[in-house]
């Protein structure tokens, strides 16, 4: 066997590897908005998961990975490669297999999909939630995929995300903002005089579990990004770890100084704060550097839950925290921080590092971009749904629950929980 071929070969199982662990990903978001909402709802959280993925993976498969990997339209989206994507002509279609590499993608679609799922949780109708998955699989991901990932015009620019925090969690915060505020809050969220009432979730060690679900998945997230068997995996799992730790650290120490003990739910979302922000950066900054990404993250978690709870954002899960804030966060940071790119000639360095407002101002750009593009096109898509098929299900639905409403029988079939 050729060295050539062997190469070939490790970088099609790794990148395998990578991509299946990023679909067990989805049980991750699954078992996490399970636990963090009410029992009377945890089968169409689950449905909701399921759908994501199954119609994302055709959907894109048919359409989407033309728009976002076709010959480019003037940098702004791919125009070939419809219907059968592997005959594409792709300079990685030569590292990796077509099959391999369309994979790989289809996940990475069908997470910023998911990510929505969470915020519209307890009170969206499951067939507007379909359309909705149908569309953000169809056009709106994969255009900013093509833009940054797909040689578009901010890929050109320099635009730095080398695992998504843009390109995948942003997308999903921003339509996850757009839904949850079209949507409005779940009933009994808010009082008359603003005050913001607690609806806990009926399972939080579920919800810890889908968090370390989620953590070990980004082990394939951020590291197979490489797209071979680099010797940046290394570098790249250490910095994803490292800020996700060092989130989880500070969240815990911050609800523990302000609420008077550590709370559990906040500091799960910690974990995930951090790795969101770390994704974008991740191959580009240092150890340290990430450690720095995870405690900005932790603070800024903690402070926008609060803050889109005084805005009326009913957002059961904390995903626009997560993903939007900590996604523009971290694509930002790269500005910053950025100093450290293994196997380059010329490493990308940002402010800290002596290289200038430049990378930063491009980062800046990329994020206002693709937060108007999505926003855009949310709202567009929401109000639509809304104003044809309906987007929220009646008072009476949402009291009884969802999964006998909208699925014919409970979650937990050997008892109904009180109403």
């Amino acid at each position: 066997m050729e060295i050539a071929e062997l190469t070939r070969m490790l970088d099609v199982t790794w990148v395998l590897v990578a991509g299946a662990l990023v679909f067990f990903m989805q049980a991750g978001f699954a078992m996490v908005e399970t636990g963090f909402t009410r029992s009377k709802n945890a089968g169409n959280i689950i449905m909701k998961n399921l759908m994501d993925f199954a119609i994302g993976s055709v959907v894109f498969f048919v359409v989407g990975f033309g728009l976002m990997f076709g010959e480019s339209a003037g940098g702004f989206v791919g125009t070939t490669g419809f219907i059968n994507p592997t005959n594409l002509k792709l300079d990685i279609f030569e590292t990796l297999t077509p099959g391999t590499f369309i994979f790989f993608q289809t996940v990475f679609c069908a997470t910023a999909a998911t990510i929505v799922s969470g915020a519209m949780a307890e009170r969206t109708k499951f067939l507007s939630y379909c359309v909705y998955s149908f569309i953000i699989s169809l056009v709106i991901y994969p255009v900013v995929g093509h833009w940054i990932w797909g040689g578009g015009w901010l890929s050109q620019l320099g635009f730095v995300d080398f695992a998504g925090s843009t390109v995948v969690h942003s997308i999903g915060g921003w339509a996850a903002l757009v839904g949850a505020a079209i949507l409005g809050p779940r009933i009994g969220k808010y009082g008359k005089n603003g005050e913001v009432n607690a609806i806990p979730g009926h399972n939080i060690p579920i919800g810890a579990l889908g968090v370390f679900i989620l953590w070990f998945g980004w082990f394939g997230f951020n590291p197979g990004s490489t797209l071979g068997a680099s010797l940046e995996i290394g570098h790249i799992a250490m910095t994803t770890n490292l800020a996700a730790a060092s989130a989880t650290v500070v969240v815990m120490i911050v609800t523990w100084l302000t609420m008077g003990k550590p709370d559990v739910s906040m500091t799960l979302n910690g974990s995930l704060a951090g790795l969101v922000c770390i994704t974008a950066g991740c191959q580009v900054v240092t150890m340290w550097g990430s450690i720095a990404i995870g405690v900005i993250a932790g603070f800024a978690v903690v402070f926008f839950v609060g803050f889109f709870d005084r805005c009326k954002i009913d957002d059961p899960v904390g995903a626009t925290s997560v993903h939007l804030v900590c996604g523009v966060m971290g694509t930002l940071l790269v500005g910053l921080f950025a100093n450290y790119a293994p196997g380059t000639e010329n490493a990308i360095t940002g402010l800290f590092y002596g290289g200038g407002l430049k990378l930063l101002g491009i980062q800046t750009i990329g994020v206002a971009a693709v937060g108007t593009w999505t926003v855009a096109t949310a709202f567009i898509m929401f109000t639509v749904i809304k104003k044809t098929i309906g987007l929220r299900v009646s008072e009476e639905e949402e009291i009884r629950g969802l999964d006998v409403c909208e699925h014919n029988g409970p979650a937990y079939g050997d008892f109904m929980t009180k109403i």
